[in-house]
Formats: C-alpha cells, structure tokens, sequence
C-alpha cells in the first residue's frame, strides 16, 4: 500500500499538467489582482487561480452589509488605476466591488474561478512549481501567493457551542441585525469588526453584549478634519513613530476621552507601533463608542485575557470564567481572519506555522526558488499595492535577464558558425 508521500506524488503524475508561461497567483482578491495588473504593465502575462466563484470573495460573500472603508479611498487603491472620482471619502462595500471588477476589467484580467489550490509546491529538479487544483496540474518558474492575512474565519475553540439552542455565527456569515431585533446578543470581540456589528446591532433594536478580550486602542476616523490615519502618515514623515503614536492618543484622549473608565484599556505600546510589530489594527469609531457610554452596547468585562473569558457555552447563554452565567438568544464571533497559506504551500519554510512570511515588512515580498507573497504586510491595500509593484518588477527582471542570456548564447553560436565557414 502506498504511503502517504507516495499518494501525493502519484497525484501530482495522475493530474493533467499545464504550463503557465508567466507566473501562477493563487488568489483572486485585491492582492491578485493588483499583482496581476502590474505584471501586464511589464508585458508579463499571468495565470490567477481563484477557489471561489468570484473575484474579493471576502468582500463579496463575507462582509456584513453597512461595511465601508476604514480608511479614506486614497490609501486603499490599487496601483494603476484609482478610484472614481464621484465616489465618497470612504466607499461603501458595493462601491468598493464594483472598483475591484472595473479593475479586473480595465487589466483585461480573467481569473480561473473554482479552482481550489489543493497543493504547491517546488520542483528541485525541473526547477518549476507544481500547483494542483482538483483536476489540473500547472507548471510555472513562478509562485504569487496572494491569499493574503484574511483568507479564512479564525474560529476559535469554545467547549459546548454544540448544546446552545440559538444561533452561532462568525462575523464573515453576518449580514445585518435586523434577524437579530430585540435579542440579547453576545459579540466576541472588540476590534474593528466587533464594534461595527454591536453597532448595527444597536441599529435594529437589538441588545448587544460585547466581550472585551484584551486590550485595545480606539482612535477617532477624523481628527482636525482629516483622517486619523492620513494626519498619522504625514506626522511620520517628520517625526519619530512614538512621537507620533503620543500625539495621536493626546488627540484621541480629548475627543474621545479616557477609554479606560469604560473598560477598554489601551496597550502600553502606541497603535501605530502595536499595529508594525504584531498587525493588530487600532478601532477607528464610526459611532459605536457614544453607545457604549449610553449602555446600549454594554460591555462585558472579562480580566482582559484572550479568549479565556469565556469559559463555556450554555444551553441558553454563556458560561464566564468567574462562574457567572448568563443567557443570550445568538452569539457572534468577532474574532478575526488568518491565512490559509499552510493548507497549500508545501516544502517551504519561508512562511510561519500561522501563515505569515518569516521575513517582516518590507522585504517578505520574495522568497526563494521564484515564490513571492502579496497581501501579507499587516498594512492594508497600501502594503498590497507595494509589493504588487516590486514583484512585478523583479520577475519582469527575471525574464528580460534570461532572454539576453539566451541571445547572448545564440550570438556566440553563430559566431562560431561564422568562423567554421571561414576555414
């Protein structure tokens, strides 16, 4: 019987092969596409093998409906090609799909949809990358992973969600509060996307609870009329980033006021700094924290500890860590993303057991044997549009390097042609 090596390699032989004469991204979301797009303007064709039916799935199928742009749309286009003009300061969702497919068109760029890459991995011998999808086999010089950090729902592991008689769903299933009217609903976790739901929860007259698992920097969207995020990059330019990360908590402090009379204690470390280092995203409020001083999102405050407040899900509620019990009708899981790079990519060490490059920012673009990550910067679609550029660059480099090698190779054969007829 064959061992479990043996079936995978009996696999990849048993699969119809095709070669890819540009690179092979795996992703169809605005990474993939952004890569795609600055591999065309080098006259590199490219091949993007998206699982979905679609092009930013996760915008299209898992985002909940009020869902705009935390950040003002100059600092989330894609490279090449902007925004409309006539579209708002922070597009809405649909807004935003519908510059993602004008994009795609513009690029005349035409992803491969449901073709779940099921393994990649680097040929040492032939020196080309083997990409299995259920049916197919394709063979390229070069690998884009462009999954991204948010590829799948990070669920966690809470003991006896089996036994509750309501509902239980992640924030990527969550559409709207209004199936939620007049309910008491739990929301795990207090980040961007727990603060919006429990917020539009608010919305449709239910009664959210939020879960405050750790520690967590709330920041206004706009300060001086500017965005938060735009004033923080300009002052960067000038000044050193704790400086920065002071003036924007100064700022934060005298028009928010103190966070931590209500019970979301700040980090030690600034939000710029926490958001380089470990990715963790400040809140930018849209509107959520006036409810929370007003009680209606009511905070339950849980010592702080990730994902231990929580101890169990009752039949009718939660069970917490102190032993206090209490009931909801639904429970929502704002707990974030994580990648699914090491689901696929195999034989190579240059991403983490979490799926993220090894190398930090900004030189986790390119790994080795052709392989290059797009969407893994922990810095929103501007780390995106920059490595789609870099990648694009270096393999066009890569291959305008190998066509002088072969021309150089074809130049000194007829030479010595040349010199053969002379005698």
């Amino acid at each position: 019987m064959a061992s479990g090596k043996e079936q995978e390699q009996q696999g990849f032989k048993q699969a119809k092969c095709v070669k890819v004469h540009g690179p092979i991204i795996v992703g169809a979301g605005p990474s993939g596409l952004a890569a795609a797009a600055c591999l065309s303007q080098q006259g590199v064709p490219s091949l993007i093998l998206e699982k979905s039916d679609c092009i930013a799935s996760l915008w299209q199928q898992r985002t909940y409906d009020r869902l705009k742009l935390h950040l003002p749309k100059q600092f989330c286009e894609l490279p090449l090609l902007g925004f409309p003009a006539n579209f708002p300061k922070y597009p809405t969702k649909s807004q935003f799909i519908s510059y993602m497919e004008s994009y795609a068109s513009h690029f005349n760029i035409h992803p491969k949809f449901n073709q779940a890459v099921k393994k990649a991995e680097y040929d040492r011998v032939k020196g080309i990358w083997r990409v299995q999808t259920e049916h197919l086999e394709y063979h390229s010089r070069w690998l884009i992973a462009a999954t991204g950090e948010n590829a799948e729902p990070l669920i966690p592991e809470i003991a006896g969600r089996d036994n509750f008689k309501g509902t239980i769903l992640h924030t990527s299933q969550y559409n709207s509060g209004s199936k939620f009217k007049n309910q008491r609903v739990l929301v795990i976790g207090c980040g961007n996307s727990g603060m919006e739901v429990s917020l539009d929860l608010c919305r449709h007259n239910a009664i959210p609870h939020m879960v405050v698992r750790n520690t967590v920097h709330v920041l206004p969207r706009e300060m001086f009329g500017m965005s938060t995020f735009g004033v923080a990059m300009a002052l960067l330019k000038w000044l050193p980033l704790r400086l920065v990360d002071k003036l924007l908590l100064l700022v934060a402090n005298l028009t928010l006021g103190n966070t931590d009379q209500l019970g979301l204690k700040r980090p030690k470390t600034g939000p710029i700094e926490l958001k380089n280092v470990t990715g963790k995203t400040p809140v930018l409020d849209v509107g959520a924290l006036s409810q929370i001083k007003s009680g209606k999102i009511k905070l339950m405050l849980l010592g702080f500890q990730v994902m231990e407040g929580v101890k169990e899900i009752t039949k009718n509620g939660v069970k917490f860590m102190d032993g206090q019990e209490r009931e909801f009708e639904s429970i929502i899981l704002a707990t974030g993303y994580k990648s699914n790079v090491p689901t696929w990519l195999k034989g190579s060490d240059f991403f983490t057991k979490d799926g993220m490059p090894k190398t930090p920012f900004p030189q986790g673009w390119k790994g080795e044997n052709g392989l290059y990550t797009v969407g893994f910067t922990r810095r929103g679609l501007l780390g995106t549009a920059s490595d789609a550029v870099k990648i694009a660059r270096d393999i066009a480099g890569e291959r305008e390097a190998a066509r002088e090698s072969i021309r150089s190779c074809n130049s000194h054969v007829i030479i010595h042609l040349d010199h053969d007829g002379a005698k």
